[in-house]
């Protein structure tokens, strides 16, 4: 019997920055027994990626944390979005994220994310741009996700970040009406192995959170709320609106009803946040999705 002669797959290099440099001068350092024209053509044929995103340029500015691979095969930018951009500056730059788009890589999808998106937007016009990531939202939540153009934004705003941004807010819809009209949900939350969310007791490990929430209009089938944060948790409003008894519309994590929308009923609709550079105080903000005005007629 003949054996299948697979094609083994090639697994990627990968390298950690510990200090400021360019993207050649790195290379030539860590990919020992390679000539400089070797490495020239990694970068040429798109094998080099930083942080999963493609990068060509020899004198690409490298900073500490950033993760190089080396692939083995060429890669293509096939991005065709148009991307939500609601402002932009010399330091920032504010999208409204789609929902089912990832905010970062993840183990099973490297490239349609918004930081690729993102990154390949600025680089449109300098091709040493980057993006740096401020916070991120679940990939089946909409709204307002903010990326840092330099690295001492994300600095200082990561040293601090709940001393500086003063307001998170989302928009929320459940099926069926919370008894009170507005209230606080309070708890700590755990992790599971399966990476589920869930409140529990308070212990060593647990996270404290809180959620307020605020009734806006609804109908006979669904409700709409203005939701702030206090803390900003992994799927903590998710989780919280579950311990209620109402969970979101669509989660299927959290045992929320699929409607004829076929989404998550959670966007990011306003973040404010004092600029940590130049003092100046920001505020952002967008509109209810239509397709949650569709739900709540």
């Amino acid at each position: 019997m003949k054996k299948n002669k697979g094609r083994v797959k090639q697994k990627n290099e990968e390298y950690q920055v510990k200090e400021t440099s360019q993207l050649f001068d790195f290379l030539m350092e860590n990919l020992k027994g390679r000539s400089r024209n070797n490495i020239k053509s990694l970068l040429t044929r798109k094998q080099i990626l930083v942080n999963d995103i493609v990068v060509s340029q020899y004198n690409f500015e490298l900073v500490k944390g950033d993760v190089i691979k080396v692939t083995p095969f060429r890669n293509t930018v096939t991005n065709k979005m148009k991307l939500p951009i609601i402002y932009e500056d010399d330091m920032l730059i504010v999208i409204n994220k789609p929902t089912g788009l990832l905010s970062i890589a993840s183990d099973k999808e490297k490239e349609a994310t918004a930081y690729r998106y993102v990154n390949e937007y600025l680089r449109q016009e300098n091709p040493n741009a980057r993006a740096f990531v401020l916070h991120r939202l679940d990939k089946e939540t909409s709204g307002i996700l903010m990326f840092s153009k330099t690295p001492n934004l994300v600095n200082a705003l990561h040293k601090n970040w709940n001393h500086f941004v003063t307001k998170r807010a989302y928009f929320v819809v459940i099926k069926g009406k919370i008894p009170q009209n507005s209230g606080v949900i309070k708890s700590y939350l755990h992790q599971s192995k399966t990476q589920q969310v869930y409140s529990g007791a308070k212990t060593k490990d647990a996270k404290y959170s809180e959620t307020h929430y605020e009734f806006l209009r609804g109908n006979n089938e669904f409700s709409l709320y203005d939701v702030k944060l206090q803390t900003g948790r992994k799927n903590q409003i998710r989780v919280h609106f579950r311990d209620l008894g109402y969970p979101i519309i669509g989660d299927d994590k959290y045992n929320g009803e699929t409607t004829k929308i076929k989404r998550l009923g959670l966007h990011a609709y306003e973040i404010v946040f004092k600029n940590p550079i130049t003092k100046k105080i920001m505020s952002f903000k967008t509109p209810i999705p239509k397709e949650f005005n569709l739900l709540l007629k």
